[in-house]
């Protein structure tokens, strides 16, 4: 039987949308501006077939991931050094802050000079929008570990290092994988900026040729794209987490 929680989610969905096709459909609101939902579905459909929809997406997605990847790589590390030591914390976080603050679009005249208008600069901008807010999630998960584990271990004699990794990463990790799922999120939010940038592929591209010949359904049919690989990587990670942390309360 399907939970209760799946059934309200799934009558909200239709409701929306069918509120949605009657706006479109009935006048409310011009199709020009706003297609209707089986108007978007029929495009998604001819776009998957005829204009290699599938392609772009997936180059897409190898971009989104192999820039949240190498950002992953890059904040977990320095965020449990800025939640471990003081001194690394006093010496990152102001200068961690002030950049997470930068809107991404403004730096994008700047990646083209340092990069180009090559995949570098595509990456660059979506790791940008990620490592930012990744380090400080992960420096807070770690602070977060109760004292009375690393009070615990300091009885038995374990050195700082095995406190890292006997002690800090295991009490850390249900949360590190909630907040990477969140940040994989705000990485394709960034994807149309990245992929505006000289680009001839990706789904960002199609939005944004779509965009410049007015043609809505296509825009609208690359934005669910977009919102239904999102939502499919956020399911399964939600499944990855209670599998492997199961023990939980939720």
């Amino acid at each position: 039987m399907p939970s209760r929680k799946a059934i309200i989610g799934t009558a909200s969905t239709l409701s929306v949308l069918l509120a949605w096709e009657w706006a479109s459909r009935s006048g409310l609101v011009s199709e020009r501006f706003l297609p209707a939902p089986s108007t978007v579905l029929a495009t998604l459909w001819s776009m998957i077939f005829g204009r290699d929809l599938l392609y772009h997406a997936g180059i897409s997605t190898l971009r989104v991931w192999g820039a949240f990847t190498l950002a992953a790589l890059m904040a977990v590390p320095i965020g449990i050094a800025m939640g471990s030591f003081r001194w690394v914390g006093a010496a990152l976080e102001p200068i961690v802050d002030f950049i997470r603050y930068l809107p991404v679009p403004a730096l994008v005249p700047l990646s083209i000079i340092w990069f180009g208008v090559g995949e570098g600069t595509k990456i660059f901008l979506l790791w940008l929008g990620t490592f930012f807010q990744l380090v400080l999630l992960v420096a807070d998960d770690v602070r977060r570990v109760p004292v009375e584990f690393h009070e615990t271990a300091m009885t038995v004699g374990a050195p700082w290092w095995r406190r890292l990794t006997d002690v800090s990463f295991p009490s850390m990790l249900p949360t590190l994988v909630d907040n990477m799922r969140i940040t994989l999120g705000w990485c394709w939010t960034y994807l149309i900026i990245a992929e505006i940038v000289a680009a001839n592929s990706g789904l960002g591209f199609v939005i944004w040729q779509a965009r410049r010949f007015f043609q809505t359904p296509e825009v609208m049919a690359g934005v669910v794209t977009i919102g239904i690989i999102g939502l499919a990587t956020d399911q399964l990670v939600r499944a990855l987490h209670r599998r492997w942390f199961g023990y939980l309360v939720r």
